[in-house]
């Protein structure tokens, strides 16, 4: 067995604040990474850039991260980085800033490079990066994982290199001013990286120990997100919880089929991450409950649920159906048996591609 997480992780109330000492320790000039209006409504903004004020370390902010960022955005930021001479990268935001601040990080430290070194690995290294996360799903915070739209394929994918955060501070106020939608979509996210992770090829003791936690702690705030009231400080700081240790668990094992078979699918429907993953996972389920129904039925129980249908239902009325044509279907279906064949060494058995079509034809409800 072995794990491997170099990120130094604080997770606590105003931890920006409480740990300040830390920006002044990675360079001399930050180019910070947003999106475009989150990070200023929920104060994680004014947070850093107070400090970096304080301390006198110029800095430039690049805040129009888009949802599912691109290869394109990168490129276009790294360029913004180069001209400013940064030196560490600080990464605000949900999953999308925090990934596109890796990639971002690895251009500016390589100004020779263009978008094309994301999809072969070179020998080449990125600037340090600080993740502040605002979102309650990704997990990018304690990763080393970059998740970027590649526009010329038509999907999402993983750049090939290994960018740990140096830092994450983790506080749940930030998830406070966040929509209801967002809450429900990051925090699904969460939970597929604790199942997938659970459940994976490469799965072991070590990240055992964290996706169960993820999935027990899920399971205490399964019902909150019901509920049409705004959060409070107790359960956004839980929901930050399971998506830093869901994080860990993936840090080793990675993502397996269901997140797998999204990437298509949120490039086509435009649909948010954590629901195009978690549109996959009660079919994922059933399948592998073929080759080992206990392992299913011990992490369904850390949820709270006795049984599959149990949990099928309660993530379908949290998502609401997902509607698209038979030909869409086919298509989502033949591009992951044609180019994500790879991603099935995730799964521990043998999976047929009949199988493979069925959780897609299940998972979706058809026009």
């Amino acid at each position: 067995m072995q794990f491997y997480i170099p990120t130094k992780v604080f997770i606590e109330d105003d931890c920006v604040a409480s740990h300040k000492d830390i920006f002044k320790t990675y360079g001399k000039r930050a180019f910070i990474v947003t999106g475009r209006h989150s990070s200023k409504i929920n104060g994680s903004l004014d947070d850093v850039t107070t400090i970096l004020d304080e301390y006198a370390i110029p800095y430039e902010i690049f805040s129009d991260v888009e949802e599912n960022p691109s290869v394109e955005t990168v490129e276009k930021a790294a360029e913004q980085g180069k001209a400013f001479q940064a030196d560490f990268v600080i990464g605000i935001g949900g999953g999308s800033p925090l990934d596109a601040a890796k990639a971002i990080a690895l251009l500016i430290n390589n100004p020779e490079e263009t978008g094309e070194a994301l999809t072969v690995l070179k020998d080449i290294k990125a600037l340090p990066v600080l993740a502040v996360p605002t979102t309650c799903g990704t997990g990018s915070e304690v990763t080393g994982v970059s998740v970027l739209t590649y526009h010329k394929k038509q999907t999402k994918g993983s750049i090939p290199y290994r960018i740990y955060p140096e830092i994450a501070l983790v506080d749940g106020k930030y998830l406070l001013s966040a929509k209801k939608s967002i809450v429900v979509s990051t925090s699904i996210d969460a939970l597929c990286h604790s199942l997938e992770s659970y459940l994976h090829a490469k799965a072991d003791s070590y990240n055992r120990m964290f996706s169960s936690y993820g999935l027990r702690l899920w399971g205490e705030i399964k019902d909150l997100l019901h509920s049409p009231g705004p959060l409070d400080l107790a359960t956004a700081q839980k929901l930050m919880m399971v998506s830093t240790v869901a994080g860990m668990a993936i840090a080793h094992t990675g993502t397996s089929l269901p997140h797998a078979m999204s990437y298509r699918v949120t490039y086509k429907l435009g649909l948010a991450h954590g629901k195009a993953c978690g549109l996959f996972l009660a079919a994922y389920l059933r399948e592998y409950a073929k080759n080992d129904p206990d392992l299913v039925n011990e992490a369904l129980s850390f949820l709270g649920f006795d049984d599959l249908d149990l949990f099928d239902a309660f993530i379908r009325s949290l998502m609401g159906p997902i509607t698209v044509s038979e030909e869409d279907l086919t298509s989502f279906a033949d591009t992951f048996l044609a180019n994500d064949s790879s991603k099935l060494g995730t799964y521990p058995y043998e999976i047929s591609p009949d199988a493979i079509r069925e959780i897609f034809r299940t998972s979706f409800t058809l026009a």
